[in-house]
C-alpha cells in the first residue's frame, strides 16, 4: 500500500469517527451527517473534489470552528478535516 492510500484511509477513518463523536456530543444531529456525506459523495462524483466533512459541518453553519477542534482533540488530531486535498 503506498503512503497516498494509506493516508487516504486513515483520513476516511477519522471522518466517519468525526461524525459519530459530533453526533454523540449532541452537536449535530445523525440526520446532518448524512447530508454532509451526501454533499462530500456528490461533490467527489460531480467536481472530482473531495471537501472534508469538518468544513462541510463549518461552512453549512452546523458546527464552529471550537466545536471541530473539541471533537478533533478527542480523536487525537489537529485540524487536519479542515484542509482540502
Amino acid at each position: 500500500m503506498s503512503q497516498r492510500e494509506n493516508h487516504t484511509m486513515e483520513t476516511e477513518h477519522i471522518e466517519k469517527r468525526f461524525g459519530i463523536l459530533a453526533v454523540e456530543k449532541g452537536m449535530v444531529t445523525a440526520d446532518q451527517v448524512i447530508e454532509a456525506l451526501r454533499i462530500q459523495v456528490m461533490e467527489d462524483l460531480q467536481k472530482g473534489k473531495h471537501r472534508l466533512i469538518g468544513r462541510i459541518f463549518l461552512e453549512q453553519g452546523w458546527m464552529t470552528i471550537s466545536q471541530i477542534d473539541e471533537v478533533l482533540a478527542s480523536i487525537g488530531k489537529g485540524l487536519p478535516l479542515l484542509k482540502e486535498h
